[in-house]
């Protein structure tokens, strides 16, 4: 079998910094993670890229976009991102509805930065590379391997502040892990639609329903591109809200719903003032298990894309 050439590309993040004398978490310089070249069990050659250096708070659409153009201009059989853990899963899901990639591209960080005790960086670099290197990875979207587990870019979430074992898959879990011989997969997602992303400056905030929810923030949203909500259990909303939310619609603004809750799906299953078969009624869009912050970047990706129209299908 012929040597593999992985791209490795670094962003910043945990994974590239040190804890100083005071418990702080900073950049320091150099990026430590870029000096690894070589891992064990992996025959491979690799370039190695940092775009840019940024805590991923600081990531925006247009570092993704360079990310995407990045993986296209390679000819890499494989591709590493190391990646900050706040936005990782967002980064993922955009790379994952605008790639079509022929190999594997994986995403991985740290939770703890590199000097610190239990450091994870390159334990979970070394798998992320293992995970690119495997033909058995292709075909499968893009990746997140964090603590030896495989997730789909889809349905990962960060679910804890500090825990190694933060990241999960929402509504069902990894869908492999990697062993000392490399991944090994339970499953294989299904075939997902990709866009043709041309411009990211779009505005779709996100607002989360509360008890009590009126029409405040609702109408100081008339400007922007869409909206995304998350809602009470399956779709449901306060009626003073709901009533925002149907006339923001009326306007033209897509409107897509999604569960504040951890798991499950949305249903317009409720038929009460504010229930989603209400909002469904009046032309919202239902994000299935998606969370927020993807049922985000999938409008923003579809409207890029000139789909404005077929959001009921892409939604559905």
């Amino acid at each position: 079998m012929s040597k593999k050439h992985i791209l490795l590309l670094h962003t910043g993040g945990t994974i590239s910094m040190k804890e100083n004398a005071t418990g702080s978490v900073t950049p320091d310089g150099a990026n430590p993670i870029a000096e690894v070249v070589h891992i064990p069990g992996v025959d491979a050659s690799y370039t190695v890229k940092e775009p840019f250096q940024l805590p991923s708070p600081h990531i925006t659409l247009e570092n993704m976009l360079v990310l995407k153009q990045e993986i296209e201009a390679s000819n890499a059989d494989g591709v590493v991102i190391t990646h900050g853990t706040d936005t990782m899963e967002e980064t993922a899901y955009f790379l994952h509805l605008t790639l079509n990639p022929s190999v594997p591209v994986v995403l991985t960080g740290a939770m703890r930065s590199s000097n610190e005790a239990g450091a994870d960086g390159i334990p979970n670099l070394t798998a992320a590379v293992k995970t690119a290197a495997s033909h058995e990875s292709q075909g499968k979207g893009v990746l997140v391997v964090m603590n030896e587990r495989i997730h789909s870019a889809e349905f990962v979430t960060k679910t804890n502040t500090g825990n190694l074992d933060s990241f999960q898959s929402r509504n069902g879990g990894p869908i492999g892990t990697v062993l000392k011989t490399g991944p090994h997969f339970f499953t294989t997602p299904l075939h997902k639609e990709t866009f043709e992303v041309v411009r990211v400056d779009y505005h779709v905030p996100i607002l989360k329903a509360y008890a009590g929810m009126d029409a405040f923030f609702i109408k100081q949203l008339s400007s922007c591109d869409g909206l995304v909500i998350e809602a009470m259990g399956q779709g449901n909303v306060p009626p003073e809200a709901a009533n925002a939310l149907i006339s923001l619609i009326e306007s033209g603004s897509p409107v897509v719903i999604v569960s504040r809750c951890e798991s499950g799906m949305v249903q317009p299953v409720y038929a009460y003032e504010g229930g989603g078969a209400a909002l469904k009624k009046a032309g919202a869009f239902f994000a299935g298990g998606l969370s927020g912050q993807k049922a985000r970047l999938k409008l923003i990706a579809a409207l890029s894309a000139g789909h404005g129209k077929q959001l009921n299908r892409i939604f559905s």
